[in-house]
């Protein structure tokens, strides 16, 4: 009997469906260096399912690297170095989505930069902060806790979400074309807000994205809505408030979410930020065990890359608290896993 939820339409690969809706781990994938007849399936595949799972890539930061480029230009670690913080990797494109130090111990979970990183743990999408946003992430593993103490990456399928809105907010989202102003220093503080009881939000870099979006690689429509999102621009702050956290609650319902397990190290996740919401999954291996994974991060190329902000505007995506509580070295660097 013929396995349950294998997609046979692609030639070069073979497609393991994750989701009714969305999601899918690929195998039989030449990493790191795919013909292009694969690659174009890769992309295909992508566009489909929003994020898609391989393992066992084999794959090291080189590696890593040189495939991110072929999907587009790369975000890297430079804008975002502050106060002497030291590379731990030789490339820039390699973004530190793990929980061990500069020196490579495990991060005191108390620590400010656990506190800093428990935002992550927020549905969001990547660089909605930035004057460009992201549309690809490449997050790798590099090592991992034993088998049975979490760490696993949940996403959650925002394209479905639109479908399933009620008529009546949908029409409203469509009539009204809603924009939100995102920020970095939001989030933070939303999921720690004693450690930033200090940071007025107000004050910080917000960029501004459209709630509604076509996704162009599939054509269908998208919510633009995460953690990041601080406020609906032209709106009220109880309306804005109020819808921001009803479309938030709607795209991160059970139904549209699932859930990936890191098995081995070198497996790799790709997800498009333009149609998929992420987060990081708890467990018991913070303080205790290393979870060293790796991004890379592509510039959106489509038409909405920019949103409603200026093109000509430096890249500004942290936050300065001007107070006791100010992160230490290297934590204006995005981490997302």
């Amino acid at each position: 009997m013929e396995e349950t939820g294998i997609n046979r339409e692609f030639k070069t690969i073979s497609v393991k469906e994750l989701h009714p809706t969305f999601g899918a781990e690929i195998q039989g994938v030449e990493l790191p260096d795919p013909s292009e007849e694969q690659f174009e399936e890769i992309l295909a595949a992508m566009a489909k399912y929003g994020f898609c799972v391989f393992r066992k890539t084999g794959m090291d930061d080189t590696g890593h690297v040189n495939f991110s480029r072929r999907l587009g230009e790369l975000d890297d670690i430079r804008p975002y170095m502050t106060s002497g913080r030291k590379m731990r990797y030789q490339y820039y494109e390699l973004f530190d989505a793990g929980n061990v130090d500069e020196n490579g111990n495990v991060i005191d979970p108390e620590s400010p930069k656990a506190q800093y990183q428990k935002g992550n743990a927020l549905f969001h999408v990547d660089s909605s902060f930035n004057p460009r946003r992201a549309s690809f992430s490449l997050l790798r593993a590099f090592e991992l806790p034993p088998p049975g103490h979490g760490g696993d990456t949940d996403f959650a399928d925002s394209r479905t979400a639109f479908d399933d809105l009620p008529e009546e907010l949908k029409a409203e989202l469509i009539e009204k074309d809603y924009a939100a102003a995102h920020c970095m220093a939001h989030s933070r503080k939303v999921a720690a807000p004693e450690f930033f009881k200090d940071l007025d939000v107000s004050t910080q870099p917000m960029h501004i994205h459209k709630i509604l979006q076509k996704h162009e690689p599939s054509g269908r429509m998208n919510l633009y809505i995460a953690a990041h999102a601080h406020h609906v621009v032209g709106v009220d702050k109880m309306k804005s408030d109020a819808l921001l956290k009803q479309l938030l609650e709607h795209a991160t319902q059970e139904k549209y979410r699932t859930s990936v397990a890191w098995q081995n190290p070198s497996d790799m996740i790709i997800w498009d930020n333009t149609c998929v919401l992420h987060r990081a999954g708890g467990g018991t291996f913070a303080g205790k065990f290393r979870r060293d994974l790796r991004r890379t991060t592509v510039h959106d190329a489509s038409s909405t890359a920019w949103g409603l902000n200026d093109p000509s505007l430096s890249k500004r995506p942290g936050f300065s608290m001007g107070s006791s509580n100010q992160p230490p070295h290297g934590l204006l660097q995005p981490v997302a896993i």
